[in-house]
């Protein structure tokens, strides 16, 4: 039991916790991109790949499970460490801004909450594909290729038409990314495998691979709204 209570209660847990939730959730984002980029393959690929995750329950499943205990523990753990920071100071910064702290870390909380409802935009607009939320007015349900597969490449085409869901889900890959280049670099450092020897080294590599993942994003939406996908 002191085990748990230090895990879950400490504040060096609860950042631990936030560190290897967050690790989960890059490994995650690196996968879900390398599916989604299969719509460069063509129809049949995308959909092929689709059809295996809907089929494969015992696997979709207890990787939803997962995703949802990581992205709980994430948030909650998160949030309990803000508040601690904020308690433990409780006379703010003279201009409002930690001394040393850069600028994506200033907004960690705001890129976070925002990106937790996205999430669940996203979740109700492609997986749950609730028809109120996409403007097209088709029903994303009634999409089925040759194959009788679930359509997931016109499905893309469709909800990627219209400019104000591009534009959403490019904000959205925006607040993502900055999260990510603050997130990494704290990553390392909560791991202790940041150093003042490397720290500038770690810095890049949060900041490139923040926006590798932001251009293979945004890559889709934008390839689809300018005519490039068809």
């Amino acid at each position: 039991m002191e085990l748990v209570y230090r895990i879950f209660c400490s504040s060096v847990g609860k950042k631990y916790i936030t560190a290897l939730s967050g690790v989960g959730l890059i490994l995650f984002l690196i996968g879900h991109l390398s599916g989604n980029l299969l719509i460069y393959l063509g129809p049949d690929k995308l959909n092929a790949y689709g059809h295996f995750l809907q089929t494969s329950k015992h696997i979709l499943w207890p990787a939803r499970i997962g995703m949802l205990l990581l992205i709980t523990l994430h948030i909650w753990t998160a949030v309990q460490c803000w508040f601690e920071n904020q308690a433990a100071r409780p006379i703010g910064y003279l201009n409002g801004i930690p001394y040393g702290a850069s600028w994506p870390s200033r907004y960690t909380m705001v890129t976070g909450l925002t990106l937790a409802a996205f999430i669940l935009y996203h979740l109700l607009h492609y997986t749950v594909m609730v028809q109120a939320l996409n403007p097209t007015g088709k029903n994303f349900h009634d999409l089925v290729d040759a194959h009788n597969r679930h359509d997931v490449y016109t499905m893309m085409l469709t909800g990627f038409s219209n400019g104000w869901v591009v534009l959403l889900y490019l904000v959205a890959m925006g607040f993502l990314a900055v999260h990510l280049w603050h997130g990494v670099s704290a990553l390392f450092q909560t791991l202790g495998l940041r150093t003042l020897r490397n720290q500038a080294s770690v810095e890049w590599v949060a900041m490139i691979f923040s926006a590798i993942l932001f251009m293979g994003y945004v890559s889709i939406p934008l390839s689809i709204w300018l005519g490039i996908l068809k």
